[in-house]
């Protein structure tokens, strides 16, 4: 038995010297009508179904073909395969001359050129062979309507490859449109060297790639570069990864490493999808706070990140902050073993600010706006109080999960609302600077980290901008279309503006502090209702509560709808001619602007004689200063 391996067909064609018993067998090669001996595939019927058949019109109900070949619409007769490949008549004897490799036959038919003094159409025309720029190569230009690298005319038909040992790869027009195993992209038209048997195509250009890589930072899913001496392995696109990356996940700047030692990293949970990270394979990693993410990850959205070029440059970005501290010390004194900075000069105050721990009833930060309940830093001329934590915030800092990259710089005394958390805020900002935006960001979400430990589960949980199909296991609402903070083990799922619920709080209607919990211990159904506003209340969703007096409350009845705005403040509005400041009245005067009683945040004129007072939320048109301040939203 005779057996041919033709270029043309994936299968062996046997010989048979037997005349056809069915009516009408064509030639795949030339389209005639077979009547003697041929070669024929046992396996498909390459004789039959893969035939060229000459036809005089589009054999397609709509449209107009195409060639194979040249790309160019076939108008009159044409080769016709019923896998859908057209050909000029023309061009299904050069395609076939191309891919038998008869340079010298072409060579009689067509002039070589030279690209050089090329015309602008040459500018466009691409090589029908490799879709590459003929500009600088000898090409032939027959007068079919296309053109031919000389060097693509002279690739061998058949060729072994180490990416592909098992068979050989041949070449042929990509009819069936495989994505190269070395690239991974599609060529849709020219030629390509293609094993059939195992669907294993390569671009005629990845044939041969730069056989040695030098590049530090080296992406795919196929044929990669191996380094025998670590035992790496890297895909062809990972070649020019970014070493050193800024993203919006973190607030240093981050490098790619091949693998990370176990011991150095606190938790394999990349930053951003909270799925597993490989240790041995290549990830984007912080070295300073054990901070982990997938490279994919990352570099998913080209907002979230942006290059840096150097090491310097690192360094420079991981000191923002050290260089420029919000305050020097003016006297320390030391208890025990331990030195502390007794007097401070903060440059948000004009005086100097005295470490104290004389914490009187209910004192407000005018950092954060919330509870001072340890020592502080306090003024001792005016009423001005810093958390000694709020104290040492830096004057630049990089904040995450923000498109603008920069590091936003401490501004003081503002009234605004947060651009992540969404909340009303007094105190310091963090201000982007970036042209056309001034984001201010509040100090809690400028502090927040990724994952957040909280005292309401026994898991770390992760930030998800969108989660749905959960509630909110602090105020019992839906998760759909907002951002959360969820856990990856569990449900458990929290709103972002709920995480930011203060552990300890007060409300007018209960002279002691209240403090935040998680579940009701009672069972008995009456402990289920809220003491504020006397509807029922869910047992398993957070609450306020004062052990003191066994009260209980929803989380909003006691934050209202401004938790985060300090009250005692003193400001002024271009609506009244008076110092007004910020009250909470136990009492419900009536709004002289709308006529409704102040249950929550108001401004009430100092003057007792004017009487003035007004919801916050009616002055919102209007322009509200804190006193003696310039920092307005």
């Amino acid at each position: 038995m005779e057996v041919l391996r033709h270029f043309s067909h994936e299968h062996p064609l046997i010989f048979n010297e037997e005349r056809s018993h069915e009516s009408e067998v064509y030639c795949s090669a030339c389209g005639e009508l077979v009547l003697g001996p041929r070669f024929s595939c046992m396996e498909c019927g390459f004789h039959r179904n893969h035939n060229l058949k000459l036809k005089a019109s589009s054999p397609y109900d709509e449209g107009s073909p195409l060639c194979g070949f040249c790309n160019n619409i076939c108008w009159n007769f044409l080769y016709h395969c019923s896998c859908n490949f057209d050909f000029h008549t023309k061009c299904a004897f050069l395609s076939y001359k191309v891919l038998k490799n008869d340079f010298r036959e072409l060579q009689h038919l067509v002039p070589i050129i030279s690209s050089e003094g090329h015309s602008r159409e040459l500018e466009k025309a691409q090589c029908v062979a490799c879709q590459k720029s003929l500009l600088d190569s000898v090409y032939i230009s027959p007068d079919y309507g296309f053109h031919l690298h000389k060097k693509c005319l002279e690739l061998p038909r058949e060729i072994n490859h180490p990416c592909h040992r098992h068979h050989s790869l041949f070449l042929q027009f990509n009819s069936d449109h495989l994505p190269c195993q070395i690239c991974q992209e599609t060529q849709h038209e020219g030629l390509v060297y293609c094993c059939s048997i195992c669907k294993f195509v390569l671009h005629t250009g990845c044939v041969s790639p730069p056989p040695i890589i030098e590049d530090p930072s080296t992406l795919g899913n196929y044929v990669s570069y191996n380094c025998l001496t670590c035992s790496l392995m890297v895909h062809k696109k990972c070649i020019t990864l970014p070493r050193f990356i800024k993203s919006i996940w973190h607030d240093h700047p981050i490098s790619h490493n091949y693998f990370v030692v176990d011991n150095e990293c606190t938790t394999r949970d990349c930053g951003f999808c909270h799925e597993d990270v490989n240790m041995e394979s290549g990830s984007y990693y912080c070295s300073k706070c054990k901070f982990i993410i997938h490279v994919n990850c990352a570099l998913q959205d080209a907002r979230w990140y942006y290059k840096i070029e150097s090491k310097d440059t690192v360094n420079a970005m991981s000191a923002v902050g050290a260089l420029d501290p919000s305050f020097f010390v003016t006297k320390m004194t030391k208890i025990g073993e331990e030195i502390i900075n007794a007097e401070i000069k903060h440059f948000s105050h004009q005086h100097n600010l005295v470490l104290t721990d004389e914490v009187k009833d209910r004192m407000y930060c005018d950092g954060c706006s919330q509870l001072i309940l340890t020592s502080f830093y306090g003024c001792l001329e005016c009423d001005f109080f810093l958390h000694k934590y709020c104290a040492k915030l830096p004057k630049k800092k990089q904040v995450i999960s923000l498109y603008h990259q920069d590091p936003l710089s401490l501004i003081p005394h503002c009234i605004f609302k947060c651009a992540l958390c969404r909340f009303m805020r007094s105190g310091f900002a963090y201000k982007c600077e970036v042209y056309m935006c001034n984001d201010l960001i509040c100090v809690r979400c400028a502090e927040i980290h990724l994952p957040y430990k909280s005292q309401g589960h026994k898991h770390p949980i992760h930030f998800y901008p969108q989660l749905n199909g959960l509630s909110c296991n602090a105020c019992g609402g839906s998760t759909d279309g907002v951002s959360i903070y969820g856990c990856k083990t569990c449900s458990f799922a929290v709103h972002y503006q709920c995480i930011l619920a203060p552990q300890i709080a007060w409300h007018k209607w209960d002279k002691h502090f209240l403090t935040l919990r998680y579940h009701e211990d009672n069972d008995y159904s009456r402990y289920h209702y809220c003491d504020i506003c006397e509807e029922k209340r869910s047992p398993n969703t957070w609450f306020y509560h004062c052990a003191i007096c066994d009260n209980s409350a929803h989380l909003h009845c006691v934050l209202g709808d401004y938790p985060f705005i300090k009250r005692g403040r003193t400001f002024i509005t271009n609506d009244h001619q008076h110092t007004l400041i910020s009250v909470q009245k136990a009492h419900h005067p009536k709004c002289c602007k709308c006529g409704e009683p102040c249950f929550d945040l108001a401004l009430e004129c100092l003057k007792e004689e004017c009487k003035y007072i007004s919801h916050w939320m009616c002055n919102s048109n209007y322009k509200i200063l804190w006193k003696d301040s310039k920092n307005l939203v």
